[in-house]
């Protein structure tokens, strides 16, 4: 969101807060917070760390070349486990607060089929939308808003929100800037709470700026996708810096993709004043076609979380401007170089009257570099275990070196005992 700017400050919560209890745990067990490393496109984190799910992978777009329109396949595979990116925004827990019920998440994609399986008749789509030939936003909006269908784990941000579907690209998948500027609009009258564009434009047009500002005015919290997805071709190094639009426009939210890691994925483009980041990759939702499940991942991907989040942020803080609903999202993020979304602690945590979380969470001076906290309520329990034990070893090696020294001392008599020319 800009401008400023901004950074994150610390979690609320104990089992996020350990960062020093993590460095010391790793003194004792050097290889006990070794960051993971990211899976495979082609494999889902398991919740358990084992081995991962094998899926098929959602495309962001189809080939622009092809003579014909082949849109993507179903899914003949069902995933197993919940993936890490629900673990990481801890949505078992959010839910137990809100599902999101009575806001509306205008979704700017690919189109969204109303009769995807856990979206249960909640998307109205005009226009050409509900025909989603990509998968990509039927994809996402199972990431906002699907109840998982069969397996619950599995649920979005917000199971119980609403999804306005409106095509911001051809039936491809290639954003067109008249369409995105059509849809911002649509969704304004329509008065979508939150307004989700998971596209990227490379130059700054002057109707969708009105569009923007217009959406804002009418108290629409707007997302957008920082860059978009890396050339297939080519080198990402190769590209300079530069703003995407709308992702650019004064109080858009930027977000931009991470892996279970926190670091951005290699070949991500590069740009100034993203604002959040959000998992965007290894994570599994469904499509327009079939009950399979497919493997996603990239900037669009880390939007539809953070939308997901504002519009549980909407849902539990009802009176909050759309500026608010922003500032919450980033304050209470974990703090990275990119401060990362915690959709549980923007809904629970209490904010003072400077926007700051109370109760000892303070704003991070500096950028932490923050450990994989994927399974991070597993790993920390491991840290204290660890401390504990290491501390416990120590100090047991003091107390024994204390008393030999003092049984010396003695003559090896018991204590009380007195010396030998005491008689």
């Amino acid at each position: 969101m800009r401008p400023p700017a901004r950074r994150g400050t610390g979690r609320p919560r104990a089992g996020r807060l350990l960062y020093g209890a993590s460095l010391a745990a790793a003194l004792v067990v050097p290889l006990a917070f070794a960051p993971a490393q990211a899976a495979p496109v082609s494999r889902t984190p398991a919740a358990d760390g084992a081995k991962g799910q094998e899926l098929p992978g959602m495309p962001s777009a189809l080939d622009p070349r092809a003579e014909a329109v082949a849109c993507t396949p179903a899914s003949k595979e069902r995933a197993k486990k919940q993936d890490w990116s629900r673990q990481r925004l801890d949505l078992d827990r959010l839910h137990r607060h809100t599902t999101g019920a009575g806001v509306t998440v205008a979704l700017i994609s690919t189109g969204v089929d109303p009769g995807a399986e856990g979206l249960d008749g909640r998307v109205t789509a005009q226009g050409q939308a509900a025909d989603d030939c990509v998968g990509q936003g039927t994809f996402l909006a199972g990431l906002i808003a699907g109840t998982g269908g069969a397996t619950p784990r599995l649920a979005g941000v917000t199971p119980g929100a609403k999804i306005l579907a409106l095509r911001g690209t051809d039936r491809r998948g290639q954003p067109d800037p008249a369409l995105v500027t059509a849809a911002v609009r649509a969704a304004t009258t329509a008065e979508a709470d939150v307004i989700a564009v998971a596209v990227a434009l490379p130059r700054k047009d002057t109707a969708l700026t009105r569009a923007v500002a217009e959406a804002r005015k009418a108290g629409a919290v707007v997302v957008a996708s920082a860059t978009p997805e890396p050339p297939s071709r080519g080198s990402a190094d190769e590209i300079p810096s530069r703003t995407y639009w709308p992702a650019g426009e004064p109080g858009v939210l930027a977000v931009a993709d991470m892996l279970p890691a926190g670091a951005r994925p290699d070949g991500a483009l590069p740009t100034e004043g993203i604002d959040l980041a959000a998992p965007g990759a290894g994570v599994v939702s469904g499509g327009p076609r079939g009950k399979g499940h497919y493997l996603g991942g990239g900037v669009a991907v880390a939007t539809a979380y953070a939308a997901g989040a504002a519009a549980a942020v909407r849902a539990t803080h009802p009176e909050a401007s759309a500026d608010a609903v922003a500032r919450r999202l980033t304050a209470t993020a974990y703090p990275a170089d990119i401060p990362q979304l915690d959709a549980y602690a923007a809904v629970t945590t209490v904010l003072g009257d400077a926007g700051a979380p109370v109760g000892g969470a303070e704003r991070a001076a500096e950028p932490l570099a923050v450990r994989d906290t994927s399974d991070t309520d597993r790993a920390t329990g491991r840290a204290v275990l660890f401390v504990l034990l290491g501390s416990a070893g120590v100090l047991s090696l003091l107390w024994a070196g204390f008393a030999l020294t003092r049984a010396r001392a003695r003559g090896w008599r018991p204590a009380g005992a007195g010396t030998p020319d005491q008689g």
